[in-house]
């Protein structure tokens, strides 16, 4: 990033500050008592089964519960189950007991065939049912309060995938008119909160009386989704809001935000890393076909430079595909920042000597980091190998790079990824599967949707190895899938994102759950 521009973005933060401070002064006397939670990005829908965003679900992490949920350590807790759940002497089969004690918002109860009615919705309708479909063959209610999923084979994931909040339990009641289509702006579920009134640019939340759990530490929430980075930063500091998530704002105000928790102007809470960010490499043609020249590539890329330039380090270095909370250890098979050994292979593969490696590289123009690291890699790249290769940039709207990432548009683009559920199947399988390919080449799969093509002979082997194994054994296989994909090298992993939600000083410090959403319903006064 030149001085000139770091001056610039520098500068529209101190503005930033300076106007929401002169305002601090005279903002109007709170008319309510209601917790004020901003954060960006509008929210077109509230059903389980068509949520995508981390906003949407971390919306209905507050209205909805799930049949477990992971603990601050990451340990697997019972929510709407009654006790942990049992796997069947062949492994093909799961039986959970259910709590008696639960309600839905509209005063219905919640049992094994409320259940098994939103897990049949979301299998018929839920824009991620892939999820379900590939792993259950059958829900059964054996018992008013027990359900049974058939599993199609051992699957060690499942457990995890049970704690997704697309999988939160709605109301047979409230929803039978939408059991095969979508109900957007309203919600029934089980959780601490009831749903007083929707817009996509705000949500009133209200505590549900008859919550079978803790009650909330507020009064209710008014959610607000603002598209300004700067405006969410500013109604932060002036006190307009009362918390405020990290993902809704850009790196030079996260950093001024940390740096008044710093002072203890604000609090600010972290959870569990579970965005990770790459640069996913085009392997069907050439140049980046042959491994050589992918391998060359990811020893160029200098992570540590980039994260400073980028994000005053705030964004962690990642060589892995798989984030640090769920790795189980600091396995990192990717390789290193290395220029003798990047120059060696790019000489190797007949560079350097009067012919440069031309490396069209795709970066989403409506996400700020993903240009400023373009930049950064652009300028190492000609400080540090001038006469081995040329990187030009091409900024590209995210949705249309989604669209086209399966069609092979893409030589080297820049991706980022969260996983469904916290496991770190849900990072592998999605980004290396492959149901048809020859020797490397992927022809059909997740590998094709997301524009790498690339494959292993054994690596599909090795991927539902992993599935079928549990404690130790299931993390060890796992690294060895991430050691074969970082041996191939169709990605260059580039850093992992914690994420942050800073509050006002009068309010206890937000805290994050093990799938790295702000518990809301614990937000309140100190006491």
């Amino acid at each position: 990033m030149t001085d000139r521009r770091r001056f610039s973005l520098q500068a529209s933060v101190l503005i930033g500050l300076a106007l929401a401070l002169s305002q601090s002064a005279c903002q109007p006397k709170r008319q309510s008592d209601r917790l004020t939670v901003a954060s960006a990005g509008r929210i077109g829908s509230l059903d389980p089964a068509l949520a995508s965003t981390t906003g949407v679900l971390q919306v209905l992490s507050a209205l909805g519960d799930t049949l477990y949920i992971r603990g601050t350590s990451g340990e697997l807790q019972p929510q709407l189950a009654a006790s942990m759940p049992v796997l069947g002497e062949d492994r093909l089969s799961l039986t959970i007991p259910l709590r008696r004690d639960v309600l839905f918002h509209d005063g219905s109860r919640f049992d094994a065939k409320a259940m098994a009615f939103s897990l049949n919705r979301f299998l018929r309708i839920g824009s991620q049912r892939y999820l379900l479909s590939n792993r259950i063959a059958a829900i059964e209610t054996p018992s008013p309060f027990e359900i049974r999923l058939r599993l199609k084979e051992p699957s060690s994931s499942i457990e995890s995938l049970l704690t997704s909040p697309y999988l939160t339990p709605v109301s047979p009641k409230a929803y039978a008119d939408h059991a095969d289509r979508f109900l957007n702006d309203r919600f029934v579920g089980t959780g601490p909160y009831i749903l007083n009134s929707f817009r996509n640019t705000q949500q009133r939340l209200l505590p549900f009386r008859h919550y079978w759990g803790k009650p909330p530490n507020n009064v209710g929430l008014d959610l607000i989704n603002l598209s300004n980075s700067t405006a969410l930063f500013g109604a932060l500091v002036s006190g307009e809001v009362d918390v405020l998530l990290s993902n809704s704002i850009d790196e030079d105000q996260k950093r001024a935000l940390s740096q008044r928790a710093e002072k203890q102007l604000l609090r600010e809470s972290k959870g569990p890393a579970m965005n990770i960010t790459f640069v996913a490499l085009r392997s069907n043609s050439p140049p980046m076909q042959r491994q050589i020249v992918r391998r060359a590539l990811a020893h160029s890329l200098d992570r540590r430079l980039i994260s400073t330039r980028v994000s005053y380090t705030q964004r962690e270095p990642l060589r892995s595909l798989i984030p640090p909370s769920l790795r189980g250890g600091r396995t990192e098979p990717w390789p290193t920042y290395n220029l003798a050994t990047a120059r060696t292979l790019f000489q190797q593969a007949g560079y350097c000597t009067g012919r440069r490696l031309q490396v069209p590289f795709t970066f989403r123009t409506n996400v700020p980091s993903d240009r400023l690291m373009a930049l950064t890699w652009q300028a190492q790249l000609k400080r540090d190998l001038p006469d081995c290769v040329q990187m030009t940039l091409n900024g590209v709207e995210s949705t249309t790079v989604y669209k086209q990432l399966s069609e092979g548009s893409f030589e080297a683009v820049i991706l980022d990824w969260s996983g469904s559920y916290p496991d770190p199947e849900a990072y592998l399988s999605p980004l290396l599967s492959c149901s048809s390919g020859k020797g490397n080449i992927c022809e059909a799969g997740e590998a094709v949707d997301g524009g790498t093509f690339w494959t292993a002979p054994k690596l599909q082997k090795a991927l539902r190895l992993s599935d079928m194994l549990q404690g130790r054994p299931r993390l060890k296989e796992l690294a060895t899938v991430d050691a074969m994909a970082a041996e191939g090298t169709p990605y260059i992993p580039v850093w992992f994102v914690a994420p942050k939600a800073w509050s006002q000083l009068r309010l206890n410090p937000p805290t994050f759950n093990g799938s790295g959403l702000v518990n809301l319903a614990q937000l309140g006064e100190r006491r």
